[in-house]
């Protein structure tokens, strides 16, 4: 762990408890007058505090020094996801953190399941897990559009993942917004709302899951 995650990271004295308090006084093994990095994704500190108290079912301790330290993708991305199973995007949106995502918004396409429901507080907690494992200093940015078509409507400039002869490797640098489909990939008149140099593929003709999709668009654009 690169850093542990407490909302009040900041506070002169901040306690330990409930799962963290397991994680790093029964798991790590943390004991009296140990320091320990914490920060609250809130702003770009780190966070450095010394344990000044430990019982059994919580701990204390007090802020030692702090220091701005950014890391993040040098690019930012922005993803639009075609609403697919909840369970699909449990799996993959740490990995999509790790590669340095800037935000993803969710949106039911025409082929999206609309029983589909988004728990954006189980994705959170999955996300200040894989900031504190990778270092990085923010979460993925999450946001919903039960619309696609409205969603296109608002904003610009979005290219589209399918099937192309425009490789997404050329375009990468003036790709910042792709949309990619859910399972079933997107309607004849979704793919019709994009002017062709704006859809883009990969050099394969293989059909790929859509977290395959996902994960492969994201590595190439910003590692």
């Amino acid at each position: 762990m690169q850093f542990t995650y407490h909302s009040n990271s900041s506070d002169e004295y901040i306690e330990i408890k409930d799962d963290t308090y397991k994680y790093l006084f029964k798991a790590r093994r943390h004991k009296l007058l140990d320091e320990i990095y914490f920060r609250n994704l809130k702003d770009d500190y780190l966070y450095l505090y010394k344990v000044i108290s430990i019982d059994r079912k919580k701990a204390s301790c007090e802020l030692i020094s702090k220091e701005i330290k950014i890391i993040e993708s040098k690019r930012k991305l922005h993803l639009i996801w075609c609403i697919v199973d909840p369970k699909t995007i449990e799996k993959s949106i740490a990995s999509l953190n790790e590669l340095g995502v800037n935000k993803i918004t969710f949106v039911y396409s025409e082929y999206s399941q609309k029983n589909f429901k988004i728990n954006f507080e189980k994705l959170e907690k999955i996300l200040i897990n894989s900031s504190s494992q990778c270092g990085r200093s923010s979460i993925i940015e999450l946001d919903l559009n039960n619309s696609l078509e409205t969603f296109l409507n608002e904003n610009i400039d979005i290219h589209l993942l399918n099937f192309s002869d425009q490789y997404i490797d050329d375009k990468k640098e003036e790709i910042q917004k792709l949309l990619i489909g859910c399972e079933g990939g997107f309607s004849i008149e979704e793919i019709n709302k994009f002017d062709k140099e704006k859809i883009v593929g990969f050099k394969s003709n293989l059909i790929l899951r859509s977290e395959t999709a996902i994960l492969s668009a994201a590595s190439k654009l910003l590692i």
